[in-house]
């Protein structure tokens, strides 16, 4: 294709830095924004930065935000739909998407309006409203916060006891703690089975004919404990427009065409023999996903999205095996600790063993004259993926690659994908969602 200008947009945290670095690398010109002044250096000697997005408009071809958030605000959503009424070939959202990640039950009303069955869930804006539904109507629950304080990942709580006891005790806790903060949250009934995201790329018109499956692992530590992450790691296949794909997302598909979406969109579920139950959006990129979704992605990652911002049918061709990603971390990840990020963390260097940079993608990392090293304040500096024909073949050319990279004080799970050849995989082909 013909060298194409890419003007990539963080409106608040940086995000997207190894999309743009791959299509930078595929020769297309690049500019990264990054609003958020603690993380302008992220990415520094790997993509040219702007200054201005704004100013950078009409020099770009194509337009993509990577998020929804603008500061503490959704945002970005308007931002997409104002330029593509200026005629621009953007990557980004709506309004209306925007809200489906930030309102978590007007997203279930757009599920439910669409056909689609949800497990029970209720909005509270007062503490005390919560703890007395779950006092009534005792059940294992999930606590979820709305607005900004979602992106503290460690207060989303999943409850264990049958009586809801430990929800009504985390509740209270969440009261006197960040109540200040968390102006709302929803309580849904916890059910069990495999927990699976689908996640389909749209082009303003249609969804490509290439559905992604992934398997997000939030939990800090190996065997899903701790405090719950952004993502600690993610693993995946690709197939077709089935049964699962077709119960979820693709009810969504004129609604989203009404929209004007254009970009990926996911919907976690939970998935057993009776049924396919919806938990939560993601209408943007996922992160780690878009850097396991890049290895896998066998065409132009450049191409591809021009063409799904500009309502094109993407050629895309992509590994038909599985794929593994995990993210490489430092202290106090996934705390904020100051101290200890500048005693352990800050500006570290990033050595590999080898010359083969194959899997290793960008988070938190810029380029100081040839040495990588770590920049921001988060402490997740890479992600470090890999494929193979079966999943343990991802996993252990994904380990394999993280064997070569040495970070004083990182760590990550030794464990992503082991759910899948624990059983996962077997049941969701039992219970048939897998099929063409």
């Amino acid at each position: 294709m013909d060298r194409q200008r890419f003007l990539f947009v963080s409106a608040d945290a940086a995000l997207v830095t190894d999309l743009a670095w791959q299509i930078h690398r595929e020769g297309h010109d690049v500019k990264y924004y990054i609003e958020a002044e603690s993380d302008r250096e992220i990415g520094d000697g790997f993509v040219p930065k702007t200054d201005d997005w704004e100013s950078e408009v009409e020099w770009a071809d194509v337009i993509v935000f990577d998020d929804v958030w603008v500061g503490s605000d959704v945002g970005t959503g308007a931002l997409a739909r104002e330029l593509r009424e200026r005629g621009k070939a953007v990557v980004g959202g709506t309004p209306n998407t925007d809200r489906l990640e930030e309102d978590r039950g007007y997203a279930m009303e757009v599920l439910e309006e669409h056909g689609v069955d949800t497990i029970e869930h209720h909005v509270f804006r007062d503490f005390d409203a919560g703890i007395q539904h779950v006092r009534e109507n005792p059940a294992p629950y999930v606590i979820k916060p709305l607005g900004e304080v979602q992106n503290v990942k460690r207060l989303l709580y999943v409850g264990n006891e049958d009586d809801g006891s430990d929800v009504v005790d985390v509740l209270n806790a969440y009261k006197k703690a960040w109540g200040h903060r968390m102006k709302g949250f929803q309580l849904q009934r916890k059910v069990e089975g495999v927990e699976i995201a689908v996640c389909g790329f749209f082009n303003g018109e249609r969804f490509i004919d290439q559905v992604n499956f992934n398997f997000e692992h939030k939990k800090l530590f190996p065997g899903n404990i701790g405090p719950s992450t952004g993502e600690m790691g993610t693993s995946m296949f690709w197939a077709g427009r089935n049964e699962l794909f077709e119960e979820t997302l693709g009810t969504l598909e004129e609604w989203l065409a009404g929209e004007g979406y254009v970009g990926s969109i996911d919907i976690n579920c939970i998935v057993n023999e009776t049924g396919i139950y919806p938990l939560e959006f993601t209408p943007r990129f996922g992160y780690p996903t878009i850097a396991l979704q890049e290895e896998s992605i066998e065409s132009s990652t450049g191409r591809f999205f021009s063409d799904l911002a500009r309502g094109a049918d993407p050629d895309l061709e992509v590994h038909r095996g599985f794929q593994v990603g995990v993210r490489v971390v430092l202290p106090p990840f996934p705390f904020d600790d100051e101290k200890t990020y500048d005693e352990n963390s800050r500006n570290a260097a990033i050595v590999f063993q080898s010359d083969s940079r194959e899997g290793i993608h960008l988070e938190d990392t810029k380029n100081v004259d040839g040495q990588w090293r770590v920049a921001g304040e988060s402490g997740m500096p890479l992600v470090v993926t890999g494929k193979g024909e079966t999943m343990q073949q991802a996993r252990e050319r994904c380990y394999a690659r993280i064997e070569d990279v040495v970070i004083p004080n990182m760590y990550y799970r030794d464990d992503i994908g082991e759910r899948w050849t624990a059983g996962d995989g077997d049941r969701l082909q039992a219970w048939g969602y897998l099929g063409p």
